[in-house]
């Protein structure tokens, strides 16, 4: 049997987990950013998940202004959903973190769905020399880093953007995340279809194993039935034996620089085009087609990209 189910490959280009020092291809300056969003686009992305950082330091920067720097080209250049993150990174506030979804109210936003440890610390056994004072600092304090989410920051969140049509990416890192999400879902503020983003191997968050992603499947299975769209993101090396799974069970799947810097054991990726790639061969091979952005817009109920405010 031929299976004609589309799979929804979202693309996560820069982040604010990873530092420059860490890779020479993690996209910084708002022409580099642009460049590998519309890069990841042409090689089957439907979805780009977008993350602005300050062009001379790399770090993370969630004002507008530096979304305005390269939103416009990603738009004018292709057909893709753009998603911008109102995770933004985890020491902002976030009243900080809402306001580009605030200001240019895209398609898709992304929504973390509860509190958590989130600990970097462990890449400074890997990465010892850095370019820039504030990246071994960040790792560092890691150790006593708490991403807030709380119920009153995720309403903030919810309330500020409830105007614009913009629906959301709701990242789960935990199985309590999925319950948060289902008692948003009770009381009407948020409405199917979800799109739950389950995100393994940030050390505060649930692990690897395929065990994990099984559990993780069968509670948003139990909790939402069909009134949502599963896609996985795996961190590091565990992104695409964890986007292969996910694939094989009917989700769809993330990539991109944000997630990992690698394109095999000890190896770079030149861009996150080049994961794309890889990750639609293993789609392909398993006999399912990848989703158009337009395919993508409908099966995740999406106002349309000539609705944005950019």
């Amino acid at each position: 049997m031929v299976s004609n189910r589309k799979v929804i490959i979202t693309c996560a280009v820069t982040g604010a987990i990873h530092t420059p020092s860490m890779s020479p291809h993690l996209p910084v300056t708002p022409e580099e950013i642009a460049d590998a969003a519309i890069g990841a686009a042409e090689a089957g992305a439907a979805i780009v998940h977008l993350h602005a950082r300050d062009p001379r330091t790399g770090k993370p920067d969630q004002t507008p202004d530096a979304f305005a720097r390269f939103l416009p080209r990603i738009k004018q250049a292709t057909n893709a959903v753009i998603n911008l993150t109102t995770g933004g990174a985890p020491y902002m506030t976030v009243q900080e973190r809402v306001k580009p979804a605030e200001a240019f109210r895209p398609e898709v936003a992304s929504l973390n769905m509860g509190s958590m440890n989130f600990g970097l610390f462990p890449m400074l056994n890997r990465f010892k020399t850095f370019q820039h004072d504030w990246e071994k600092q960040a790792l560092e304090n890691s150790r006593d880093l708490i991403f807030r989410n709380t119920f009153k920051d995720i309403e903030f969140v919810l309330q500020t953007l409830s105007g614009g049509g913009t629906r959301f990416e709701f990242e789960c890192y935990d199985t309590g995340h999925l319950y948060n999400l289902a008692h948003f879902l009770e009381r009407g503020l948020v409405q199917p279809p979800l799109f739950v983003q389950t995100v393994f191997g940030i050390l505060g968050g649930i692990g690897t194993h395929p065990e994990d992603v099984m559990h993780m499947k069968r509670t948003a299975d139990r909790l939402f039935g069909d009134r949502y769209t599963w896609s996985v993101l795996g961190a590091g090396r565990s992104q695409l034996p964890i986007a292969a799974q996910a694939a094989a069970m009917g989700g769809n799947v993330r990539v991109g620089l944000e997630d990992s810097l690698w394109a095999g054991p000890g190896r770079l990726a030149q861009s996150s085009a080049e994961q794309v790639r890889a990750v639609r061969q293993i789609i392909e091979g398993l006999g399912l087609s990848v989703a158009t952005p337009d395919e993508a817009r409908e099966i995740l109920h999406l106002k349309g990209g000539d609705k944005v405010a950019f």
